[in-house]
């Protein structure tokens, strides 16, 4: 992308996406506001950590661009410790590397559906991956996976408050792959210290290694609690102070398209 202004605007609409997978989640009718000028391609059905098949996002597309947005969980981040943090083979890509269980499982049920749409769209189209909390994990294994398989082969992976994915070969290798990556945390937030770099299960002596993947903009804000430190609202009020004018532009455009910045329901 190249351009800091325009890395900054889509990092602040996209954002507003991750917020809507959280609207199309609690809507009973999975309803959420599309903005200006994009229509849904799809809706991304996956297993849930419960073994629910639940709404974890879409595929929108524009004139110019596709984007793929994964949902977060809608309870405060105790759903790291809830979520199987051993590892397993990604076998997705050739390189031998291993990734979370519990994030891989969500993501390869609804592989299938996901590769499937992107068929059916203009391999000439620019294509976004985002997400938000477990979300940026779904949409990290997501880059990597359709840089490797399909015919988008630079996709732009922005994630906000992701947790750490894979072990160090993965976050390697992901380099390699997915070279247009923006990884926002706040160093406040909880969420994107987890898994430990070394994972113990308890009363195991194996271990498993952690890292994330690059590249890292911190974006520090503190809000008082855990899930003020963490939720989509939180990341998208701070974002909009580096371009408060195309925020209150997108914003004016798109009625209840940006997040409510006092929301408590967006964790």
């Amino acid at each position: 992308m190249g351009n800091k202004t325009g890395e900054e605007q889509w990092a602040i609409f996209l954002a507003a996406i991750c917020g809507q997978t959280y609207s199309q989640f609690s809507n009973s009718d999975g309803s959420f506001v599309v903005p200006l000028n994009y229509v849904v391609c799809d809706t991304i059905q996956a297993k849930s950590i419960n073994n629910v098949w639940e709404s974890f996002g879409f595929i929108l597309e524009s004139p110019q661009e596709i984007i793929i947005a994964f949902r977060g969980t809608s309870s405060t981040p105790n759903w790291i410790s809830n979520l199987i943090a051993s590892q397993k083979r990604f076998k997705y890509i050739k390189e031998d590397c291993l990734t979370h269980r519990g994030f891989t499982d969500i993501y390869s049920s609804a592989r299938s559906e996901i590769i499937s749409a992107l068929s059916k769209l203009s391999p000439s189209k620019t294509l976004y991956i985002t997400g938000h909390s477990l979300g940026g994990a779904l949409a990290t294994l997501c880059a990597i996976d359709i840089a490797a398989n399909t015919h988008y082969t630079s996709p732009n992976l922005f994630t906000y408050g992701s947790p750490r994915v894979g072990d160090p070969a993965f976050a390697k290798v992901f380099s390699k792959y997915v070279p247009n990556s923006y990884r926002i945390a706040n160093p406040f937030d909880i969420v994107t210290h987890a898994p430990p770099s070394i994972y113990k299960l308890p009363n195991r002596d194996k271990k498993y290694y952690y890292s994330h993947v690059q590249t890292l903009s911190s974006l520090s804000f503190q809000n008082g609690s855990v899930s003020g430190n963490h939720i989509i609202s939180s990341y998208f009020k701070e974002l909009a102070k580096l371009q408060p004018r195309f925020t209150e532009l997108l914003c004016a455009t798109n009625p209840g398209f940006c997040p409510l910045v006092d929301s408590k329901s967006q964790e």
